[in-house]
C-alpha cells in the first residue's frame, strides 16, 4: 500500500502544521474501496497474518465513540481499552477522549477489520482518516525496516536471509522454543509483508489504469513550454520575465523518448526537472510530470542530489506556478501578449496560462508544428481577424481618466463630467489594477453574467433633479481627502448616516472620486478607518457599476490581504464586501489570482455552533458566515471551485451544514449547489454525509433555503448511490410536500428538478407513486414557467417507464399538456417531451389519445429541428408511435416527405441520432409500402456506410433494420455489393446478447443471397453460429440455425454441381 498512497494518490496540501488530505477524486475513492475490501474478511483468509500484532499502533482521529463496538471495553483513567490483549498485555484497541471525539488506536488487522466493520456507511469515512494519519502503514504494521522508499528495496531478501540463517546459527542453544517462537513470529511477518507488497502491486495496476484514461502533460508539452519560456528571459530585468531557465543538472540530457528524468522516475510520471531564476526570489526547481508541474526539494549541497519530493500543489501549467513564485514574472508576463492571446482557427494556437492549480486535465495545448502552406493560410486568417477585431473594438478611458475630466476625442454629445482629481498618493496597488476590460480569454462558468461584465458606466446627468443628499456625500468625500485621522473617521461616520442603498447615493461617491480614497484607507494602519471604509464599500457595491470599479481600482487584491488580518471584524466585512463584488468573471477571477479562495477557506474554520455561545465564538461563527458569502459568489467559477477544493473547503462546509442558522445554513448550501455540478463535489458530499443535513434544511420553514437544498439534490442525484441515500433519510416526501403547497416558481424548478433525477431510480419511483406525485406534476403542465416544465416533463418522462405510472398519466388527464408542448421552442424541453409521449405510447388507449391529437406528426416535424439531442429524442418516441397505433403504415405516408426525413437523418455524425434513426426504420420497414419508398430514397446504401461501427447500441438497431429491409426486392444483393456482410459478422465479438440477436436476424436474411452466404463463411461466421444455437433465446436460435442451413445448402449445392 505503501508505493500507491505515495505515489497514485492525489493529497491536498499541507498547511498550517497539519498534514494533507486526500482529495475527492475518483481514483482515490478506487483506492480507499479496494483497501476495505483487502482489509474486510482478512481475518478469515489469513487468520495468523490477522492476529500479527503491529510495531507501532495505527492512530487516527475516529468517527465512532465506545457505544458503536460490541465487545468488551473497559474505562481506564481517560481512555477505553479493548479485552483484547496482545502478549505483552497491551490493550489491542484503544478509545482516548479528544475533545468532541476520540483517537482510536488499533494494534492487528484482526481488530482493523472489526474496526471497518462496525463502522457500516461510514467505513470510507474512517478508511480516509485512518490513511491521513497514517502515511506509510507497511512501516507501522512491520516495522520501519520495511518503509516505503522511492527507490529499489532489497528489505524483503535481507529479512528472508535472516529467517533462514538463525535457527542454523542457535540449534544447540538452551532457550531453543524461543528461538522456534520467533523464527515462526518472522515467518508469519515474511507472508503478511508478501501479501500487502501483492497487494499494493496490484492496486497501483487499477490506479495507473485508471490515471492514465485522463488527459496528462506530454513531453514535447514541457519542451514547448520551457522553450516559450527561455525566450522571454534574460538580464534586462524592466523587459525579461526571468533571469535564466534551464533543465536541472546532471538531469539535462535528452532521452529518446523526450524526457529528461531517469527511468525509475518516469514510472512515477516525472518527465522533466528545470532550474529557474527568478529576479525578486531565491531558484526555483520545478518537477514536469504527466500530473502537472509541482516544486521539488532541489539539489542536496553536499550530495547534489535531487529532492524529488513534492512541495504544494499540482499546477497544470508553469506559469501559474512561477506566478505563484515571483511577484516580477506575474507583472511583466502580462505584458507579454504571447502568454495571453488564443489565436482563432485550427491548430495555431498558444494559450499558456491558465491562471488555475492544476486538476488533472489540459486546458492549454501545444499543437504539432503545421506545414508551410497551412501556416501560411493561418498567418492570413489571423491578420484578417486581428483586423475585424481592430475595427469592431471600441476603446474607452478608464475610470481613473475620467476621474481626470479625459474626454475621449470625437465623441459629440458626450456631457462634461463634474468630476475632480482624486487625492494624490494613491499607492501602487490602485495603480496596476487600472487596467482597460480588453482582457484574455478567460472560460469560466456558463452561470456567470456576462451583462454585468458589459454593464454601462451611468452618470447623473440632470443636475437640476439630484436631490440635496447628492450634493452633501460629495461634501463628505472632500472631508475624506483633505482631512486628519479624526476628520477622517466622524467623515466616514456621517456617511454612513445616509441610505447607502439608493443609488443616487452610491453615485454620489463614486462621481466625485470617493471610491479611489476609500480603498486607500484600506491599506492605511487604522483599524477604525479600514472598518468605516469597509462599511460603506459593502453597501455601495452591491450596485453593478461601482463593483466593477471597485475590481478596477484593485480593490479586491487589497481585500483578499485584509482577510489575513487578525482583527475578526475586518476580516469578516472584507469577506462580506468581496462577497458582493465577485459577481463578474473577471473579480472571480481576481480573488482567486491573489490567493483569495485559500483565505476565505481558512475564514469556514470556526468552533462548532451551539445554541449557546460566547461573544468570541458569535464573531467567529459570523466571520465563517461571511467567508461563506464570498465562496458562494466565487464559486460561480469552474476553476474557482477546483481551487476551493484544493483548499479543503469540502470538510469544513461538512461542519458548517450542521448549524441551526438560516443565514449561516444559506450560503453553505449555496456554495453547495454551485459546486455540485463537479463530479469531486458530487463524491465528497455523498461520502461526507451532506445528503442528510441537506434533506434536513429541506423540510425548514426557510424557502431561500429550501430552493438551495433542493438545487443541491438535484445535482447530485446523477449517481444511483446517492438516489439511494436520499430515499433512505427520507428526501422524497418533502420535495413532494414543496411542489404540493408552494407558488415560489424558483422553489419549484429546484424541487421538480430533484424529483426529476430521483425518479430514475425505480426503487424511488415505488414510494412516489405511493405520493400520488404525478397527479401533482401533471397538474404543474399548464401556465409554468419553462424553467419548471423541463423539469416536470423530466419527471413524467422517468415515471413513464413504469407501465402502471402510464396509465395514471392518462387517468390524469396529462396527455393533452405533453401533446401541446411539443410545439415549442426550448430544446431541453422538447427533448424531455418527447421521450414523456414516447414512452406514453406504449400504452395502446394513451397512444389513440396521441393520435387524435395529431401528436405522431408533431413529433415527426421535430426531425427537422437542427439540435441533434431532439432528433434523436423524437427518432427513439417514433418508433413505440409505430408499433401501437393503428394503420400505422398508413400513418407514416400520410406525413409528406417524412419518409425522406428520417432516411437522410442517417447521414448524422451522431451515434444516438444515428440509432434512434436506425431503430424507426426497423419499424417503418414492417410495413411493405413504406419499405419500398425508403429503398428508393435510398437506404441500404446508407445503412451500409454505418456497419464498421464499434458502437453496441448502434450496432443492435442497424441490424435490425437491415433484417427488416431484406424483405424487399433485391435489397439482399445490394447489401452484399455494398460490403455490409463481413462487418456485420465481427458484430458477434461484442459483449451485448442484444447485439448478437439482432445480428443474427440480419444474417439470417442476408443468408438467402448465395454471394452474402460466400461472404460470411469466408470471415468465419459458422463458429459463432454454432455457438449461438445453444442460446436460451428461441429467436436467436431459429436465426442462427437459419443461417446455418442456407449456407449449408449453397455448400451441398455446390457440391452436387461438382461432382456432376
Amino acid at each position: 500500500m505503501g508505493q500507491t498512497l505515495s505515489s497514485a494518490t492525489h493529497w491536498t496540501s499541507a498547511k498550517e502544521g497539519e498534514h494533507g488530505k486526500l482529495e475527492f477524486t475518483p481514483t482515490n475513492e478506487l483506492i480507499l474501496n479496494k483497501i476495505i475490501g483487502f482489509v474486510e474478511g482478512f481475518s478469515s483468509s489469513q487468520p495468523d497474518e490477522s492476529r500479527l500484532i503491529f510495531k507501532q499502533p495505527m492512530t487516527w482521529l475516529t468517527e465512532l465513540d465506545p457505544s458503536d463496538f460490541s465487545w468488551r471495553f473497559s474505562e481506564r483513567d481517560d481512555q477505553y481499552v479493548s479485552d483484547a490483549v496482545g502478549k505483552n498485555g497491551h490493550p489491542l484497541v484503544t478509545l482516548k477522549k479528544k475533545g468532541t471525539k476520540y483517537n482510536i488506536s488499533v494494534m492487528s488487522l484482526e481488530q482493523m477489520e472489526n474496526v471497518i466493520i462496525k463502522a457500516g456507511s461510514k467505513k470510507m469515512t474512517e478508511a480516509r482518516h485512518c490513511l491521513e494519519a497514517n502515511r506509510d502503514p507497511v512501516a507501522l504494521i512491520l516495522g520501519e525496516r520495511f518503509a516505503t522508499v522511492a527507490k529499489s528495496d532489497d528489505a524483503i531478501y535481507r529479512f528472508t536471509e535472516e529467517i533462514m540463517r538463525k535457527p542454523v546459527k542457535r540449534m544447540n542453544d538452551d532457550d531453543a522454543t524461543g528461538v522456534d517462537d520467533d523464527v515462526e513470529e518472522k515467518k508469519i511477518m515474511l507472508r503478511l509483508l508478501l501479501r500487502l507488497k501483492d497487494f499494493d502491486d496490484k492496486l497501483m495496476k487499477e490506479a495507473v489504469k485508471t490515471i492514465s484514461s485522463e488527459v496528462k502533460l506530454s513531453p514535447p508539452d514541457v519542451e514547448r513550454a520551457f522553450e516559450l519560456l527561455k525566450r522571454f528571459s534574460g538580464e534586462k530585468e524592466d523587459k525579461h520575465i526571468l533571469r535564466e531557465i534551464s533543465w536541472t543538472e546532471p538531469h539535462n540530457v535528452t532521452d529518446k523518448n523526450g524526457c529528461h528524468a531517469p527511468f525509475w522516475r518516469q514510472m512515477y510520471g516525472d518527465l522533466s526537472y528545470i532550474t529557474v531564476k527568478p529576479y525578486d526570489s531565491e531558484d526555483v526547481y520545478i518537477t514536469a510530470s504527466t500530473y502537472g508541474y509541482f516544486i521539488n526539494g532541489g539539489p542536496n549541497k553536499t550530495t547534489n542530489e535531487l529532492d524529488f519530493e513534492k512541495y504544494g500543489a499540482y499546477h497544470k501549467d508553469i506559469v501559474t506556478l512561477l506566478r505563484e513564485k515571483s511577484t516580477h514574472f506575474a507583472t511583466i508576463i502580462e505584458k507579454q501578449d504571447v502568454f495571453k492571446v488564443k489565436e482563432s482557427g485550427q491548430n495555431d494556437h498558444v494559450d499558456l496560462v491558465s491562471n488555475d492549480s492544476f486538476d488533472g486535465s489540459r486546458d492549454d495545448e501545444y499543437d504539432r508544428k503545421p506545414d508551410k502552406t497551412h501556416k501560411q493560410k493561418t498567418d492570413e486568417r489571423s491578420k484578417l481577424d486581428i483586423k475585424k477585431n481592430q475595427e469592431k473594438r471600441k476603446f474607452e478611458p478608464s475610470l481613473k481618466w475620467k476621474a481626470l475630466e479625459v474626454e475621449e476625442k470625437g465623441k459629440k454629445d458626450e456631457k462634461h463630467t463634474r468630476l475632480k482629481t482624486p487625492q494624490k498618493g494613491l499607492k501602487g496597488s490602485q495603480k496596476f489594477a487600472l487596467q482597460s476590460d480588453r482582457e484574455s480569454s478567460f472560460d469560466e462558468s456558463s452561470s456567470e453574467s456576462d451583462e454585468e461584465e458589459e454593464a454601462m458606466d451611468r452618470r447623473l446627468d440632470a443636475v437640476s433633479d439630484l436631490p440635496s443628499e447628492y450634493w452633501q456625500i460629495q461634501k463628505l468625500v472632500k472631508y475624506l481627502k483633505g482631512g486628519n485621522q479624526t476628520a477622517t473617521i466622524i467623515a466616514l461616520c456621517s456617511m454612513r448616516d445616509f441610505s447607502l442603498s439608493q443609488e443616487t447615493s452610491q453615485l454620489a461617491i463614486r462621481d466625485v472620486g470617493g471610491l479611489e480614497v476609500l480603498i486607500n484607507l484600506l491599506e492605511t494602519d487604522e483599524p477604525k478607518c479600514k472598518i468605516g471604509s469597509l462599511k460603506i464599500l459593502k453597501e455601495i457595491s452591491k450596485n453593478v457599476s461601482i463593483r466593477r470599479a471597485i475590481a478596477d481600482l484593485g480593490g479586491l487584491q487589497i481585500m483578499v490581504k485584509i482577510l489575513r488580518d487578525p482583527n475578526k471584524e475586518l476580516r469578516a466585512l472584507a469577506a462580506e464586501t468581496i462577497a458582493n463584488v465577485a459577481k463578474f468573471r473577471r473579480a472571480c477571477r481576481a480573488v482567486r489570482q491573489h490567493g483569495g479562495i485559500k483565505n476565505l477557506v481558512a475564514l469556514l474554520d470556526c468552533a462548532p455552533m451551539g445554541s449557546i455561545m460566547t461573544p468570541a465564538q458569535q464573531q467567529d461563527v459570523e466571520v465563517a458566515r461571511c467567508g461563506a458569502l464570498a465562496l458562494w459568489s466565487c464559486s460561480k467559477s469552474e476553476r474557482n471551485k477546483l481551487a476551493m477544493r484544493h483548499a479543503g473547503a469540502i470538510p469544513l462546509l461538512a461542519r458548517l451544514l450542521k448549524s441551526t442558522h438560516y443565514n449561516m445554513l444559506i450560503p453553505v448550501v449555496g456554495t453547495l449547489q454551485e459546486c455540485a455540478s463537479e463530479p469531486s463535489y458530487r463524491l465528497a458530499i455523498r461520502t461526507e454525509g451532506m445528503i442528510e443535513g441537506l434533506i434536513r434544511n429541506l423540510k425548514s420553514d426557510n424557502p431561500e433555503l429550501q430552493m438551495h437544498c433542493a438545487s443541491a439534490i438535484f445535482k447530485c442525484a446523477e449517481e444511483k448511490e446517492t438516489r439511494d441515500l436520499i430515499r433512505k433519510h427520507g428526501g422524497l416526501d418533502p420535495l413532494v410536500d414543496i411542489i404540493e403547497k408552494t407558488d415560489n416558481k424558483d422553489l419549484l424548478a429546484a424541487a421538480t428538478g430533484a424529483i426529476w433525477k430521483c425518479a430514475v431510480s425505480p426503487e424511488n419511483v415505488v414510494r412516489f407513486q405511493a405520493l400520488k406525485t404525478i397527479d401533482l406534476l401533471v397538474g404543474l403542465l399548464n401556465n409554468q414557467p419553462e424553467e419548471v416544465l423541463v423539469n416536470v416533463v423530466g419527471a413524467l418522462a422517468e415515471l413513464a417507464k413504469d407501465p402502471a405510472n402510464r396509465v395514471t398519466i392518462r387517468r390524469a388527464n396529462g396527455i393533452p399538456p405533453l401533446v401541446n408542448l411539443l410545439t415549442g421552442t426550448n430544446q431541453a424541453l422538447l427533448v424531455n417531451v418527447t421521450k414523456a409521449v414516447g414512452h406514453c405510447a406504449k400504452e395502446p388507449e394513451s397512444m389513440a389519445i396521441i393520435d387524435k391529437l395529431d401528436g405522431v406528426r408533431l413529433i415527426w416535424s421535430l426531425l427537422k429541428n437542427q439540435n441533434q439531442d431532439v432528433q434523436a429524442s423524437a427518432a427513439w418516441a417514433i418508433c413505440p408511435c409505430i408499433e401501437n397505433a393503428k394503420d400505422a403504415g398508413e400513418m407514416v405516408r400520410s406525413f409528406v416527405g417524412g419518409l425522406e426525413l428520417i432516411v437522410g437523418l442517417l447521414k448524422s455524425d451522431n451515434k444516438e441520432v444515428q440509432a434512434s434513426v436506425c431503430a424507426a426504420i426497423a419499424n417503418i420497414a414492417n410495413d411493405e409500402e413504406n419499405l419500398a419508398v425508403i429503398t428508393d430514397h435510398g437506404v441500404v446504401p446508407l445503412l451500409s456506410q454505418l456497419t464498421p461501427t464499434t458502437d453496441d447500441k448502434l450496432r443492435r438497431h442497424l441490424a435490425e433494420a437491415i433484417a427488416r429491409c431484406c424483405n424487399w426486392g433485391k435489397n439482399r444483393m445490394t447489401f452484399g455489393r455494398e460490403d455490409a456482410v463481413r462487418p456485420l459478422v465481427k458484430y458477434f465479438r461484442s459483449a451485448n446478447t442484444d447485439v448478437h440477436g439482432s445480428t443474427a436476424k440480419a444474417l439470417h436474411q442476408l443468408s438467402r443471397d448465395p454471394d452474402n452466404c460466400i461472404a460470411m463463411h469466408e470471415v468465419g461466421v459458422v463458429k459463432p453460429l454454432l455457438e449461438l444455437i445453444g442460446s436460451d433465446d428461441h429467436g436467436l436460435q431459429e436465426a442462427s440455425a437459419g443461417c446455418l442451413l442456407n449456407i449449408r445448402r449453397l455448400a451441398l449445392a455446390n457440391e452436387k454441381a461438382q461432382h456432376k
